[in-house]
């Protein structure tokens, strides 16, 4: 019961990132400062927490400051850099392009956590995950190959590397912690943190003449990230990762693309084709392999 709660949970996950990366492109049409929009956001999600956890905060405040060194890079690494390095990227790339570079995540999760021994590596998991990426390859190419190649690393697509290496530190650091807080306590935590690492570009941004105009548009975009793609996934990734680990948690990354262009689909009348259906089939052989486990291993 515990991995099929982790399982509803990642997809929940991805499914609010998939949404975050649309928000994020809108945003940028809207001409909404990135680094603004990123401190605005998770300011709204400090407020909407605080009286969910200020009792917890001061009950677990001893566990919070002796592990405070990782919490803050926690806190950096997710908060402070990936969300940063995703909004600088939908300026200069394509979503397409960040889709592309976000199917590297679990890679850089396997990666980081075999070098740091923290979970062992199977051969499941290297053959989903390298089916996943081709399930992810298929929905972004549409299958023509000529659309993979042309792609040029501009510099979107260099941040956006930034932002997936960001991003496979935080989940393996989130598996290595020894000490427990309650959910909504960690993401309090992460978010109080990633805070001060934000504030500093917010400062620079607006130091820069870049300025946020407080609208209607602008309000429902803040609520909508403050409550799905921050709390809402946060929540259940850091929940996902310590019931089922880093690795396995990682490849379900790969659904991202495919629920963004289910909302594509939704959202601008795209039709549903050939490409598609054999993406899905792939991402989902995929994760299946990465999750079977070797017997007398």
């Amino acid at each position: 019961m515990q991995n099929i709660k982790a399982y509803i949970m990642l997809v929940c996950a991805s499914l609010f990132w998939a949404g975050n990366f649309m928000i994020g492109k809108y945003a940028f049409l809207s001409e909404i400062p990135p680094l603004s929009l990123v401190f605005y956001r998770w300011s709204l999600v400090w407020i909407i927490l605080l009286p969910f956890t200020y009792k917890e905060l001061i009950k677990y405040k001893d566990t919070i400051i002796n592990n405070l060194p990782l919490l803050f890079f926690l806190g950096l690494t997710s908060v402070g850099l990936f969300n940063s390095f995703t909004y600088l990227s939908l300026i200069h790339t394509q979503v397409i392009n960040a889709s592309l570079f976000n199917t590297a995540i679990p890679a850089i999760i396997i990666l980081l956590c075999f070098l740091f021994k923290i979970e062992k590596t199977n051969k499941y998991q290297i053959l989903g995950l390298i089916i996943s990426v081709c399930g992810i390859l298929a929905i972004i190419t549409q299958l023509r190959l000529n659309i993979l190649l042309s792609l040029n690393f501009n510099k979107g697509d260099l941040i956006m590397i930034g932002g997936v290496l960001t991003w496979g530190i935080y989940s393996t650091l989130l598996k290595k912690k020894q000490f427990t807080l309650p959910l909504l306590t960690l993401v309090h935590v992460i978010c109080t943190l990633g805070l001060i690492s934000v504030f500093p570009q917010f400062l620079y941004e607006f130091s820069n003449g870049q300025i946020i105009n407080f609208d209607t548009n602008l309000v429902y975009t803040l609520i909508f990230l403050a409550i799905f793609p921050s709390i809402g996934s946060y929540y259940c990734w850091a929940g996902a990762v310590s019931i089922i680990g880093a690795n396995r948690a990682g490849i379900s990354l790969s659904l991202i693309p495919l629920f963004s262009s289910i909302m594509a689909i939704a959202i601008y009348d795209e039709v549903f084709q050939f490409f598609h259906f054999i993406g899905a089939i792939l991402i989902i052989l995929g994760l299946f392999l990465s999750n079977k486990e070797i017997k007398n291993a």
